[in-house]
């Protein structure tokens, strides 16, 4: 008898194969007060691949990702408009083209769900009516509500690839942090008992084509493709 492959035993969510909580216990978002705020403390979180600052705004404290060259005690402003300096959390609309941004917001009060990764920016680069277009880092313009709130500068953090892991070990418990599958081995390299592509003998990939309702543990290869093949 079999062992339940991966894909089970992920989603059975056994302490395995389930995210670190306090990994994610801060959350990244905007306060919806405005005016001056201060940098409280920067924080490293294992669930974040940037360090995060802790502002306190009046009575208020939320978390936002650290721009580069930013320090406990520094005064951030938030609000519609204002000065066009690093740390600043302002609306689209009211912040000139060429100015690098990161955590954008979707839709205006989610937060910022955009540029949230260490080392990256966006760049605004034209506005219209009813939208201010960004240059995203995968070279992608995309067009957002001017209503949504940016934070103005780079996020730090960027030298993080730069340094190796140098062992198996550290990386295991990176990837273990932030619930991701690590390693990731090939099905086909797998012996018969652990995956339908198991036991190549020779590594001949299996041709398979899964059910859209097929269990999980078969569930694998091509989900109920349209075709499959070289296109003619």
């Amino acid at each position: 008898m079999g062992k339940r492959i991966i894909q089970q035993a992920r989603g059975k969510g056994s302490k395995t194969y389930r995210v670190r909580r306090k990994a994610y216990s801060l959350k990244i978002g905007y306060s919806a007060k405005t005016g001056e705020g201060e940098i409280i403390k920067l924080i490293h979180s294992a669930g974040h691949s940037a360090p995060l600052m802790k502002l306190k705004i009046g009575n208020e404290i939320f978390y936002n990702p650290a721009f580069n060259g930013s320090y406990v005690g520094q005064k951030i402003f938030l609000g519609e408009s204002g000065e066009i300096k690093e740390g600043n959390i302002l609306d689209l609309r009211n912040i000139p083209v060429g100015t690098r941004v990161y955590n954008i917001e979707r839709n205006p009060g989610d937060g910022g769900k955009f540029i949230r990764t260490g080392g990256s920016s966006a760049s605004i680069t034209k506005k219209t009516e009813n939208n201010v277009f960004v240059m995203m880092p995968s070279k992608k313009e995309i067009g957002f509500n001017p209503n949504c709130k940016t934070t103005i500068g780079t996020i730090a953090g960027g030298g993080r690839i730069e340094k190796p892991f140098v062992s198996a070990g550290k990386k295991y418990y990176k990837m273990k942090a932030r619930n991701k599958l690590w390693p990731r081995t090939s099905a086909v390299k797998m012996n018969a008992v652990d995956h339908p592509f198991g036991s190549g003998r020779g590594k001949r990939i299996k041709s398979k084509i899964a059910k859209r309702n097929a269990p999980p543990g078969r569930k694998v290869g091509h989900l109920r493709p349209r075709q499959t093949g070289k296109r003619k």
